[in-house]
């Protein structure tokens, strides 16, 4: 199987689901709210954002009008006509959309401020080239700003039957790339590929939250 062809399956999962996925709500809306708050606490006026796995652009929406020019991508050309649909009604200028994965980007080296991705590097069938081609397009002390799921956190049940049943599901087409990460296992691999961690928090409504939210600095 060539390398390529994990990030094609994926792409494809995301494709089949891109309209059902549209549809679906933010399970925790408050903890969202926070996220987009201390996100926006990062971004200055001038700034060239690039927000990867941008899913259907909600959170490009929200976030564009704070920065110079917002780059927002996904890998999933469905994903990304649906996001497109929905901008077009706000005259946002500075947000753009791309069908692209971090690593292999159109935009040149050094191109943004701050890049963006929420709920989906534990979905990234390279992680670490996809964090090496955020390195190179972030200009040198650059930000990488993420909430990523750490399902090795989860609860008990969870952790015992996903392992099992996601080989099956993703040999049938019924799930994308999955990882079992740790917070420790995110942070290390962050440092690993260059970043620097500046802010650890976690914004979720429940008593535990296995998402941690995370500021790292391009070193």
């Amino acid at each position: 199987m060539p390398p390529a062809a994990p990030a094609a399956r994926d792409a494809r999962f995301w494709d089949r689901i891109a309209r059902k996925y549209a549809k679906d709500p933010i399970a925790d809306m408050a903890g969202y709210e926070r996220t987009l708050e201390r996100t926006r606490h990062y971004l200055k006026p001038g700034d060239r954002v690039l927000e990867f796995g941008c899913g259907t652009g909600t959170t490009a929406l929200r976030l564009a009008p704070a920065v110079a020019r917002y780059e927002a991508s996904d890998l999933s050309g469905e994903m990304i006509a649906i996001a497109q649909e929905k901008a077009a009604a706000e005259g946002l200028s500075q947000l753009s959309f791309a069908v692209a994965a971090p690593e292999d980007g159109p935009w040149p080296d050094g191109s943004f401020d701050v890049a963006l991705g929420f709920n989906v590097l534990h979905l990234i069938a390279d992680r670490g080239a996809a964090l090496a081609g955020l390195h190179r397009g972030l200009k040198p002390g650059g930000l990488l700003i993420t909430k990523t799921p750490c399902l090795a956190e989860m609860s008990l049940p969870l952790r015992l039957v996903l392992p099992l049943a996601l080989p099956v599901m993703q040999l049938m087409g019924k799930a994308p790339s999955v990882a079992f990460l740790s917070s420790r296992d995110l942070e290390r691999d962050l440092t690993a590929a260059g970043f620097e961690i500046l802010e650890r928090a976690s914004h979720g409504s429940a008593a535990k939250d296995a998402r941690p939210f995370l500021v790292a600095r391009r070193a």
